[in-house]
């Protein structure tokens, strides 16, 4: 008998519900009682028909009213709308990845920020062919900041990181006008056609947004994710714990929450600081946890092992512990409400970004070059807030898991080698994990993304389908918010073998892995790509002919939509449980659900009931396997 136990959302659910008990008590707002007021929702919002893009209106499409003002229908309306949400979602993710340029740029041997990965910057500059003999690491990583940060804003040919990309797969785009020139110009394009005016064509609109989310994905994003493991280590796997149990009663408790590790990797050096944890101890406690929320959490828990206490609603749960000396963010995914809700506590809400700024916050500027005084302030901050806390309204609930986290491609590849008894030498090709697909051991791939969205049960939609496909022997690599579900039930600790099929079982038991693979934040789904194509390229089959879909069964953020657009453009599969708010155009519809498929090999999958959504992944990964004939 197996000892393995996970947490169930039930568990969760009454962890919430016990620490909403103590918000009552001192007045604290919380997202579930806004949520009530909030609902129901906007029905022109939410078929995306309500247009407010100049100031004749703002304009709504009924059925009296089939037109705004200006003469655009709905399928114009809604295409308008679409592009906007991947614009803003591509400059979010994008602008993380200047910062990220930005920050090696800053790197020095005696510096704040040293580079903890030499080879794989002596890679990339290869790869872009940048000549690297006889240079100065240090030289080296500022000569690629800059060629880095010219992706942005040169003004003539595309990105970079295409090149990464099967020849086939990248033709198309090139063949279909969808390879993305720089970044900037591909957000500043896509607000300049959805404004008055401009394109209402759905086809056009569509193609731009797949053309925006690329810029994302094999552009901002990527450089986050690779200048990332340049300068703070690539990740492998390691050993920590997750859920609300990981915080301390004893000890000063200091969450960092967000996005850009720039700040929790200093925050982190300074927590262990032999100095800081003795000044801990004189103001009464007995040492400094670190924990996390959302992908800074990911972040730091991939490369340093810091505990992770939760994933997007949890956020508000860590404060309502009365346990959190500090909250210290940097951007996006951040409520406001973390402001009023700490206020209520004795928590110290610390705001970084001048791109993050609010309300009922303490701000300390943070930047790359006086990140260390700035980090130190911070810690000291959160040790000398120990003494104020309230013992009466402390609960951190007993909930904590086991997880392995920290499967870069390099670390899945290095992991997958000892699968599989071929006498071929296949170390450092994906080799291993296509014979495992090819011999019917896996059946195939999801990789799972995304935030949680009240309008699912929260984490709810993750496990259950996590549970369902590992049981029908297909592995999962998982990023953002859904990494952190997983994490919080117990799905990526290697236990969880037990709950899995036979074929996938074997492959955890033989690999040494967990079946749900934490492949780190939100924007390191570039890493997915990046491994989808390396499986292209060794299998000699198109991206799309994989037996791999995506999926972001409670995403809620214009990130997501960006992401989803470079993931179909990438010829993935992706099945939503949301709706991006594109009911109220059947061209809209058609095209994001069929019609991408022309250009790219890939679309959209829409279903807002989990069980059917997991037969329908289920169901399309046989259908590649059946054309395969395996």
């Amino acid at each position: 008998m197996s000892e393995f136990k996970m947490t169930t959302v039930e568990e969760m659910e009454a962890a919430t519900a016990r620490l909403l008990e103590t918000g009552a008590k001192v007045g604290a707002d919380a997202w579930q009682l806004r949520v009530k007021n909030q609902t129901p929702h906007c029905k022109f919002g939410e078929q995306g028909i309500c247009c407010r893009i100049c100031a004749m209106g703002p304009c709504r499409i009924t059925p009296k009213a089939p037109r705004g003002i200006c003469g655009c229908d709905a399928h114009g309306i809604v295409g308008r709308n679409y592009l906007k949400f991947t614009a803003a979602g591509a400059a979010t993710h994008s602008d993380h990845g200047r910062e990220i340029c930005h920050t090696l740029y800053c790197t020095a041997e005696d510096g704040n920020y040293k580079v903890k990965d030499p080879d794989k910057l002596i890679r990339i500059a290869k790869e872009w062919g940048v000549e690297t003999e006889g240079k100065d690491i240090y030289d080296l990583a500022h000569e690629m900041a800059e060629i880095g940060l010219m992706e942005y804003g040169k003004p003539f040919g595309i990105q970079r990181f295409l090149d990464r990309m099967p020849e086939s797969q990248k033709k198309k785009l090139i063949d279909n006008e969808l390879a993305p020139r720089a970044i900037d110009r591909e957000v500043s394009s896509s607000l300049h056609m959805a404004h008055m005016g401009c394109s209402s064509l759905p086809e056009a609109l569509v193609k731009q947004s797949l053309r925006c989310g690329l810029a994302d994905g094999w552009g901002g994003s990527m450089m986050g994710t690779e200048f990332s493991d340049v300068l703070f280590g690539t990740p492998k796997p390691i050993n920590t714990e997750a859920n609300l149990g990981v915080m301390n009663a004893d000890n000063v408790n200091i969450v960092v929450h967000g996005h850009d590790p720039s700040l929790s990797e200093m925050i982190c050096e300074y927590a262990d600081d032999p100095e800081m944890i003795a000044y801990a101890k004189e103001m009464g406690a007995k040492g400094i946890t670190v924990s996390g929320v959302c992908c800074t959490s990911n972040e730091v828990a991939m490369r340093r092992g810091v505990p992770m206490a939760g994933n997007f609603l949890q956020q508000e749960n860590v404060v309502l512990t009365g346990a959190c000396e500090a909250i210290v963010v940097d951007v996006q995914c951040i409520f406001p409400a973390l402001g009023p809700l700490s206020k209520c506590f004795h928590t110290k809400f610390v705001t970084t970004s001048p791109i993050a700024q609010m309300p009922d916050s303490e701000f300390i500027r943070f930047s790359a070059e006086t990140a260390g005084e700035n980090a130190k302030a911070i810690v000291k901050m959160a040790i000398e807030n120990f003494k104020n806390r309230k013992p009466e309204l402390v609960h951190i609930p007993d909930l904590k898991q086991k997880a392995t986290v920290g499967y870069s491609v390099e670390a899945i590849v290095k992991v997958l080698d000892g699968v599989t008894n071929t006498q071929v030498d296949v170390t450092g090709t994906t080799k291993p994990l296509l014979e495992c697909v090819t011999s019917g051991v896996i059946r195939g791939a999801v990789a799972m993304v995304g935030c949680n969205n009240p309008k699912i049960r929260p984490d709810y939609a993750h496990i259950e389908l996590m549970k369902k496909l590992i049981a029908n022997d297909i592995i999962v690599i998982a990023s953002g918010c859904a990494a952190q579900a997983a994490a919080k039930a117990g799905l990526m600790d290697k236990a969880a073998k037990d709950i899995c099929g036979a074929g996938l079982k074997r492959v955890c038991e033989l690999a040494d892995i967990p079946p749900v693979l934490h492949m780190g934040s939100c924007v390191d789904i570039s890493r997915m790509m990046i491994l989808a194509s390396e499986l292209s390229k060794d299998s000699g089959l198109e991206i799309n002919q994989l037996p791999v879909v995506g999926c972001a069964p409670e995403w809620m953020s214009e990130k997501a939509v960006s992401i989803g657009n470079y993931v179909i453009a990438t010829g993935i599969d992706t099945f939503l449980g949301v709706d991006p708010y594109v009911s109220g155009s059947s061209e809209m519809a058609a095209l994001l659900t069929e019609g991408t498929r022309k250009w790219t090999g890939a679309a959209f999958t829409v279903e807002t009931d989990i069980e059917k959504l997991v037969d329908l992944m289920i169901e399309r990964i046989e259908e590649k396997r059946a054309a395969l004939g395996i």
